[in-house]
């Protein structure tokens, strides 16, 4: 096995020596786990720009030897502001400290400008590393034909062109004649062995404005006398607005205006204290619909209802069916799994302006620009809710105060502009916590019914997956489930089954079948999406097997991953580190897990224990391999982070439904984890030649089920629900 390489220290929060601070723009994001997604790196239309060398939409040198990169991708904590341009920069041969960044402008030259499913990094290797590449040709022929000789005898370091006989040319003094020259199609790239940034734990480009108040998010955006607005929208999921009455409200100082809208009633006022109680001030009539007679208890009957049904196959190895139906002693393990917020700290928002027949945006989201097929990006839907063009939309993204999936949604967007369309002047319309957590599109909720039998081994021999959820592709491109007569009957979600239907294990016999159930309420892309759930239930029930058999739960998997070298290599390498056959402190259980999600393998061992029915996790052991590592301070963070949010969706994440209405609204009753509950996490980069892999997501899914089956270490007790309760 590799030896992995440890990284713990903190980042380096230092000031950074940048020019003027970032201009926001546009980046985005959804659904790169449609395979719908491309990029360019060169178009006759770039957006604009006039500094003295745009070779691509990446990248601008100006003869000030300003080296600016453009990010089309949503910077929302993960680090992709620093990442994408370390890229550029390895590429392009200069010093990080000349690399400021700008937000990219929505434009088609980027293609669907997304930022989604831990894909930033991935979808951008090779086009931004062309893009550095493709910049630095340029420059060294620029050279070659000032000085009269062969490209081929020139070098490149430090943002300058070097001869053999010691002269240098500054990439500034180059960028009028470089860009004159006609950009190759392709370029070859550096060698992982002649790397010089990637893999370094450069400083982050954006600290510096976030630790000094200067970095702008979605809620501080836009005209500073925008005015205020908040919607009163259906309490029940798909409620319609009968009537309203709005003379209250406009008694109200400072209310401005009531106006209907889409989502329901609008609000405008000088500001949002008075914007919110002219809200509370409102007389409504709303016709609740079907969906106020639903409530959990619905929700589980028609999920284990659908779970029990003939589903369409999504999985068939072997003979599992048979070989269940036949069998005595087949374990059997029925998991279910609750709606789940995303709960970002800043709550949805957004800014517009429609004036002359323009209209311009200020957004925080993730899915800033993209095809008709899922629904155009924020632009488009700016634009059409306005009324204008999107020829005359401008939409320029902020940071995102999290997103995790929700901010890839348009709802937000789509308000703002409507309203813009409607008044005078611009508006910000701004959620309160409780209309974020009750008006959210959720994590889906689900039902899992599995059967599995044991050799004389005890290694499974058959095993059998039935599951049932909504589907959250189903909603976003209507008829991707479609009825039986429909041209693609039978596909089914695989942002449902992941994780479940392509699980590693060596297991002969293997059945898997998934049932789509439709509920009324919203569901969407929620961090790590359905590894969220399947990774418990496979991570959980092969654990309950291996006990079940009398091994070790370690041993057990290294048994079953050995035709999977990147699995079994994080494995071995979070058992080391835990020291997993030694005892642990008095108390104390540890549980583990592995796997694999966007393009990663992440292990992982928590030691927790179980204090008055409380479980409380000490310590994290997380090694992970993501292929090539471009910066390792920004992976440990991002395994850190996703460890965070697991541990509060094990321990509290749930939202219930009663009478067709979210019952959680705010961080009273839909916890999050403190800082005092952050367990010790370590994390160990298990390096490989491979192209790199996600890891804003990966770091989420094994830690309810490493969790869990600690639990079951100290206690007996398998989890079979979450949130887990004692």
């Amino acid at each position: 096995m590799t030896e992995p390489t440890k990284e713990v220290s903190p980042y380096d929060h230092q000031s950074l020596s940048r020019g003027a601070f970032i201009k926001i723009s546009v980046v985005a994001g959804v659904g790169l786990t449609l395979g719908v997604s491309w990029r360019a790196t060169q178009t006759p239309d770039l957006p604009f720009s006039d500094a003295a060398f745009v070779p691509n939409a990446y990248l601008r040198i100006d003869t000030d030897g300003s080296i600016t990169i453009l990010v089309d991708k949503a910077e929302m904590g993960q680090g992709v502001s620093t990442a994408l341009p370390q890229m550029i920069a390895e590429e392009l041969d200069v010093p990080w400290a000349d690399v400021t960044f700008e937000f990219a402008s929505a434009h088609d030259a980027y293609g669907m400008m997304v930022t989604g499913g831990s894909t930033a990094v991935m979808e951008s290797w090779e086009p931004l590393r062309q893009a550095g590449a493709t910049a630095r040709w340029m420059l060294r022929e620029a050279a070659a034909q000032r000085w009269g000789i062969s490209s081929e005898l020139l070098a490149t370091r430090d943002a300058r062109v070097c001869a053999p006989d010691g002269s240098e040319l500054t990439y500034a003094s180059l960028a009028s004649e470089a860009a004159k020259l006609q950009a190759p199609n392709k370029v070859d790239v550096k060698k992982p062995s002649e790397f010089r940034l990637i893999g370094q734990s450069l400083p982050r480009l954006d600290v510096e404005a976030k630790s000094t108040g200067q970095a702008v998010f979605g809620i501080d955006a836009g005209p500073p006398d925008a005015r205020v607005a908040v919607i009163a929208r259906s309490p029940v999921f798909g409620g319609r607005l009968r009537s309203f009455d709005s003379s209250a409200a406009l008694a109200i100082a400072g209310v401005d205006e009531v106006l209907e809208v889409q989502s329901g009633v609008a609000v405008v006022a000088k500001g949002y204290i008075e914007a919110n109680a002219g809200r509370d001030a409102l007389v409504l009539d709303w016709d609740e619909g079907d969906a106020a007679l639903f409530s959990d208890e619905q929700l589980y009957e028609a999920l284990r209802d659908g779970a029990q049904a003939s589903g369409h196959t999504v999985r068939d190895d072997g003979q599992a069916a048979q070989i269940l139906n036949e069998s005595s002693n087949a374990i059997s393990a029925t998991f279910r799994f609750p709606y789940l917020a995303h709960a970002t700290m800043e709550p949805m928002n957004c800014t517009a302006w429609v004036r002359e027949g323009r209209c311009t945006v200020w957004a925080p989201t993730q899915f800033a620009n993209g095809p008709a097929i899922l629904g155009g990006g924020a632009r488009q839907v700016a634009a059409d809710a306005a009324g204008v063009s999107v020829e005359d939309t401008d939409l320029h993204v902020t940071f995102l105060g999290g997103g995790f999936g929700r901010r890839a949604e348009r709802d937000f967007v789509q308000e703002a502009a409507e309203l813009a369309g409607k008044i005078n002047g611009p508006v910000k319309v701004v959620w309160s916590r409780e209309d974020d957590m009750r008006h959210d599109f959720y994590r889906p909720a689900s039902w899992h019914e599995l059967r599995a039998t044991l050799d004389a081994d005890g290694r499974p021999e058959a095993w059998e997956h039935r599951m049932a959820s909504q589907s959250i592709l189903q909603r976003l491109v209507p008829g991707w489930i479609p009825r039986p007569a429909a041209r693609f009957a039978g596909k089914h979600d695989p942002t449902s089954t992941e994780g479940a239907s392509d699980q590693p294990y060596a297991i002969p016999h293997v059945l898997m079948t998934y049932k789509r159930v439709d509920l009324p309420i919203p569901v969407g892309f929620w961090r790590s999406v359905g590894h969220t759930h399947t990774g418990f239930v496979v991570e959980s029930f092969i654990d309950e097997l291996a006990h079940k058999s009398d091994h070790d739960p370690y041993e057990y998997r290294r048994a079953l991953l050995r035709k999977h070298p990147r699995h079994l290599g994080v494995l071995e390498a979070v058992a080391e580190a835990a020291d997993w056959n030694s005892r642990p402190p008095e108390g104390r259980g540890r549980g583990i897990a592995v796997v694999e999600s966007f393009g990663s393998y992440v292990a992982q061992v928590a030691e927790v224990s179980v204090q008055n029915g409380v479980p409380r996790v000490h310590k994290v052991w997380c090694a992970i391999d993501c292929g090539t590592v471009l910066n390792p301070r920004i992976v440990q963070a991002q395994m850190e982070s996703g460890i965070a949010y697991g541990i509060t969706a094990a321990l509290y994440g749930e939202i219930n439904i009663r009478d067709g209405r979210a019952v959680q609204g705010n961080f009273t009753d839909y916890q999050m984890l403190r800082i005092g509950q952050m367990p010790e996490v370590e994390v160990l980069l298990v390096p490989s030649g491979d192209a790199p892999g996600g890891v804003g997501e990966p770091g989420t899914p094994p830690i309810a089920p490493a969790i869990a089956n600690a639990i079951f270490t100290l206690t007996g007790q398998r989890i079979r629900t979450l949130p887990i309760r004692l």
